[in-house]
């Protein structure tokens, strides 16, 4: 996979776009990476193309996780699980060019979120963000030896 983004895990997963007439299959990776530990990002596209150039969207883990028991979400992503008491969790995301309604696998984002726990444990992430230096860039203009101070 060419790309600078460089997960701490990654599972391959088949979403359906649920369409008016029918249903297509739309390839997808669901990432996680450490140093972005609130989020996961979903990767569209064959696994094996995906690069910087992508489509992608951000989605916080803890609003993933609540989607699996229950509907979450309010504007641009919601999440929520099939009434039935099947595999079926639904995601709904919306941009200003249009929207898109998918399912997918409960079992299979239930196992990659466990997968993110064993890396960073939920409410564990603030230790893992470097906040004083992230600050010390934007307050520098980015940099130490910038002028801008």
């Amino acid at each position: 996979m060419t790309s600078r983004w460089t997960p701490g895990h990654i599972t391959p997963i088949t979403l359906q776009l649920v369409g008016p007439q029918s249903w297509t299959e739309v390839p997808a990776l669901l990432c996680y990476d450490q140093s972005d530990p609130f989020a996961v990002r979903i990767a569209f596209g064959e696994v094996g193309e995906q690069d910087d150039e992508g489509i992608a969207w951000l989605v916080g883990r803890e609003l993933l996780q609540a989607g699996l028991e229950h509907p979450t979400g309010d504007g641009d992503v919601r999440i929520w699980p099939a009434q039935a008491s099947t595999d079926v969790l639904f995601l709904h995301l919306r941009a200003p060019s249009g929207e898109a309604l998918f399912e997918l696998s409960r079992a299979t984002v239930a196992a990659f979120l466990r997968h993110t726990e064993a890396l960073v444990p939920s409410g564990s992430e603030s230790t893992l963000l470097r906040l004083d230096q992230e600050l010390d860039a934007l307050l520098s203009n980015g940099g130490p030896d910038s002028p801008g101070r």
